[in-house]
């Protein structure tokens, strides 16, 4: 029988839930782990004990259900949005606690942005406003505050991501370093019309000079899961020249696609704010189509054993 693993790596706990092909849950474990309070306004979490939570009920549940890994057809993450990780490359080790979505450290650093006169351009760009709850701001803010940090990015030595890329990294032991568009969509940094990073988002809101560097990414069907919980590869992958600033940047990836694209909920924003309807909501940039037959396909596919 084949499963799918779903990790739910959240603000407070992490979870893992087995559900089998009749969509019922074979087994479930949760682990909570610390919030971090540095000063009032201030949440931060240790990445590291992200990991360490999330691994560990990931094992948990699959020694409940008494599921080998053999038998995991898919894995999926849905995590806590724009938390920010930087995090060396060589080691694997993060440069500080990450920054979580909640943080309002960076306001006074927004506030400057829309003096200057880029709000209507992330708007347009990425849908969102310019605000301390996205990721752009909190990068910035650990580049500039942690010894050596803008220099290190400059040389190429570090990776950011939000919690599903640092979750990947670690589930392939430091090969993968991927995200998906609704995560890139919420860090300030993605055209969600072009589905890409933007070069001048990052100019200003990064301020990184360096434009070296390059990063490899997988397709989620070249990679499956180890008897010992580590995701593997089936073949080498092909590794992707992304080209900007020297903290990595992860490729945004499509899993699948319906025939007008993945859609924004910016034009659906704009009209409920026309109608007096939202206040400042910021909507999230980009989703794919729920219920695409192409990810249908895909799904009943994995979950039957076929390619």
């Amino acid at each position: 029988m084949s499963f799918v693993l779903s990790l739910d790596q959240g603000t407070t706990s992490s979870r893992a839930i087995l559900f089998g092909r009749d969509g019922a849950v074979h087994a479930l474990a949760q682990q909570e782990f610390r919030q971090i309070f540095p000063q009032p306004g201030w949440v931060e979490h240790d990445a590291t004990e992200i990991w360490a939570t999330q691994s560990g009920v990931m094992h948990e549940a699959l020694a409940k259900g008494r599921v080998h890994a053999k038998d995991v057809a898919a894995i999926g993450i849905t995590n806590q949005r724009e938390t920010t990780v930087i995090w060396e490359r060589a080691s694997g080790r993060p440069i500080a606690n990450a920054i979580v979505w909640q943080d309002r450290r960076t306001a006074g650093m927004c506030d400057e942005l829309r003096a200057a006169g880029h709000a209507e351009t992330f708007a347009r760009k990425t849908g969102l406003v310019l605000d301390a709850y996205f990721s752009g701001t909190k990068v910035r803010w650990l580049l500039d505050h942690v010894d050596g940090a803008r220099e290190r990015a400059e040389r190429g030595e570090l990776a950011f991501g939000t919690i599903d890329s640092w979750l990947l990294w670690n589930l392939s032991g430091g090969r993968v370093h991927a995200t998906d568009a609704t995560n890139a969509s919420r860090t300030l940094l993605y055209d969600i019309h072009a589905r890409a990073w933007d070069p001048e988002r990052m100019d200003v809101c990064l301020m990184l000079a360096s434009t070296t560097g390059s990063l490899g990414f997988h397709d989620s069907g070249d990679v499956f899961l180890g008897d010992d919980g580590v995701v593997r590869f089936k073949a080498p992958g092909e590794i992707a020249p992304l080209v900007y600033v020297g903290v990595h940047i992860c490729k945004p990836q499509v899993v699948a696609d319906g025939p007008d694209g993945p859609f924004s909920l910016t034009p659906i924003w704009k009209a409920l704010a026309a109608e007096g309807r939202v206040h400042g909501v910021a909507p999230s940039g980009v989703w794919m189509h729920v219920g695409d037959p192409a990810a249908r396909d895909i799904a009943e596919a994995r979950l039957a054993g076929r390619p």
